[in-house]
């Protein structure tokens, strides 16, 4: 039986725990975003925001190799305007070009709800109810775990021992979980902060 979790591809599933380091570009330098490498100091991922892209609330994930694998944009709109949460979906590329959403995170953007779970669907619908995975901690202080749904730990995040500061960090992704699913979700929580992907 296939133990992987794809939401972007099966490509990006490892069959053992995965460690990624990120590193935060300047946005006065490269356009903000960041770079994500294996343990060999191998690009594995970069991410490009706002300064890149010249537009709020779109982000790009690409792969090792400069392709883009998922596009991540912030939904606007009237009824987004008078909801308690931001939404953000996730698509990525079929074998056609066309976009095909993957997942949604919903987040407290107000005072009322603040405290409240970030939570992720997948699309299309898996065997969870409500959610499929959620994040909690504080990506601020580079201390947050994404669990799935029956509270299994799927990534866990943490700083680089000997760094100072909140430029470099790592992302433990465990067995069967998809990389860039998780890379994904890490741009948006940094977006979400005002780090190195927003304008």
């Amino acid at each position: 039986m296939d133990s992987n979790i794809p939401v972007v591809s099966k490509i990006f599933c490892s069959g053992t725990p995965t460690i990624l380091m990120i590193r935060r570009r300047p946005i006065v330098v490269n356009g903000g975003g960041f770079v994500v490498t294996d343990l060999s100091h191998n690009v594995a991922f970069v991410v490009d925001g706002c300064g890149i892209l010249g537009s709020k609330g779109e982000l790009k994930v690409k792969d090792g190799e400069g392709e883009i694998i998922l596009s991540i944009s912030k939904k606007g709109g009237i009824v987004q305007a008078l909801s308690t949460r931001n939404k953000w979906n996730g698509y990525s590329m079929d074998y056609q070009g066309k976009e095909k959403l993957v997942f949604s995170l919903t987040d407290p953007k107000s005072c009322i709800t603040q405290g409240a779970p970030i939570r992720i669907h997948i699309e299309p619908k898996r065997h969870c109810k409500n959610w499929d995975f959620e994040i909690s901690g504080s990506f601020a202080d580079r201390d947050c775990t994404i669990v799935d749904c029956t509270r299994k730990i799927v990534a866990q995040m943490g700083r680089k021992e000997m760094i100072r500061g909140k430029d470099f960090y790592h992302v433990e992704v465990q067995p069967g979980y998809d990389r860039a699913f998780i890379i994904g979700v890490m741009a948006i929580l940094d977006n979400i902060h005002g780090e190195s992907t927003r304008c």
